[in-house]
Order: C-alpha cells, then sequence, then structure tokens
C-alpha cells in the first residue's frame, strides 16, 4: 500500500474525471486514489467503478446522496486514517489543479510540514481564466477572513492541500460542520491555531474547461457567517 492517498470528491464529473485521473498517475504512479462520489446523476460513480476495476490503486466510495463538499472529504480522511496513510491529498475533479504540483507539495509535507496548500495568492501563484468578479470575492473573502481570525494565511479557501495523518488527527474532524469555502477555511484554521506548520506552496489555477462550476451564493455567505461568528468567538474573554 502506498504511503500516499488522493482524495477527489465528484458530483456530475463525467467528462473531467478520466482526465484528471490519467495526469494523476502519470506524476505519482505510486499513490493510491479514493474518489468520493455523491450519487452523480450522470454517471460519474459509475464511471469511477469502471477506473477501478482496471487500477487496483483506485477506490470508489460511494455516498447515498449529494451532502456537500466538507462531507465528502470527511468520509475521506476518516478511510485514510483508518488504513493508515502518511499523507492525504485533496485534489479537484476537474482539472483546476495542476497535479505535477503535487511533486514539490509531497517533499514539503516529507519533509515535516504539517499542512502543505496549493497557493494562488501567494508570490509565484496565479489564476487563468477567472473573471473580475470571481477574483475580487475569492482575494475579498481571504483578506476578511485572515484579519477577523488573525491568521498569516494568504489562501485560506485553497482546495489544493497535503494534511499529514498526525495533522487530521490532532484537528478533532467530528465536531466540523462547514462545507465548501468554508470547510477549507476551518481546518487550515484549527491546524494553525494548533501551532502547527502551515506552508504555502504557489500554484496556478486554472479555471475548469469541463462541467459546471459548484460555487453559488450559498457557499459563499456561508462562509461569511461562519468566519464571523469565529472571528467574534475568539475575542470574547
Amino acid at each position: 500500500m502506498s504511503e500516499t492517498l488522493v482524495i477527489i470528491p465528484t458530483y456530475n464529473e463525467l467528462s473531467g474525471l478520466p482526465k484528471i485521473v490519467g495526469r494523476l498517475r502519470q506524476v505519482l504512479p505510486a499513490a493510491d486514489l479514493l474518489i468520493v462520489d455523491d450519487s452523480s446523476p450522470d454517471g460519474t460513480g459509475e464511471l469511477a467503478d469502471q477506473l477501478a476495476s482496471k487500477d487496483s490503486a483506485i477506490e470508489v466510495l460511494h455516498r447515498d446522496a449529494k451532502q456537500g463538499l466538507g462531507r465528502a472529504y470527511l468520509a475521506g480522511f476518516s478511510l485514510a486514517i483508518d488504513k493508515g496513510y502518511q499523507f492525504i491529498v485533496e485534489m479537484d475533479a476537474d482539472g483546476s489543479h495542476d497535479p505535477a504540483e503535487l511533486i514539490q507539495m509531497l517533499e514539503l509535507a516529507e519533509s515535516g510540514a504539517d499542512l502543505v496548500l496549493g497557493s494562488r495568492w501567494v508570490p509565484g501563484g496565479s489564476v487563468a481564466n477567472w473573471p473580475w468578479i470571481r477574483r475580487f470575492i475569492s482575494k475579498s473573502g481571504n483578506r476578511y477572513a485572515r484579519w477577523v481570525l488573525n491568521s498569516r494565511i494568504r489562501d485560506l479557501t485553497s482546495g489544493f492541500r497535503i494534511y499529514r495523518a498526525q495533522t487530521l488527527r490532532r484537528i478533532s474532524l467530528d465536531s466540523v460542520s462547514s462545507q465548501g469555502y468554508c470547510f477549507q477555511i476551518e481546518l487550515a484554521w484549527r491546524a494553525e491555531r494548533r501551532g502547527m506548520t502551515v506552508i504555502e506552496h504557489p500554484i496556478r489555477f486554472v479555471e475548469r474547461v469541463d462541467g459546471k462550476s459548484k460555487m453559488h451564493a450559498g457557499i459563499v455567505a456561508e462562509a461569511l457567517l461562519k468566519v464571523t461568528w469565529w472571528g467574534i468567538s475568539r475575542r470574547r474573554p
């Protein structure tokens, strides 16, 4: 068994999934892959099963309904910890994250970083094919979260990251309830608050070509409300 597990959550990613799996297997042939499908109506789950039938390093976790990104990752984290993986990777199915970046990111994790973030908003990081409003929301949201939470992390909402297994054990996953961007903020902030080493590795994020974005106003609203509440709670005597 590999010491690295890459978790890819899916919901209606039929066209993009084979491409990202192929790229990932080329870059990290020794890593294992867990596809967590939320009962996609477009057949993504069935396609994932087909990919797994041809590659013993691929496993598929089927969930009964669409329960959100956070729940998908928590299910994957639980499986990864139970099976003894040392490094757990979060990665999107839509091709926005370049698997080639994982080589350097894993080196940082193996060198002792508790959490490695693929960051768009540090020197050397960038975003391609995003409209100005999307850039504004992401950059402004990250600035606000940093200020409210007194965080030094510049890309708290990054969905491309590597955790050490011991990091996830220390974060107290049972009490995490956030979804979407807010889920990413919460876990990175928890790691930072506990004094763990968080390193941001610059990446080039490319907007998806296949499928539709899962971003919507509810995700942004949840992040704004929860981050504000955490900030208020942190400042209480």
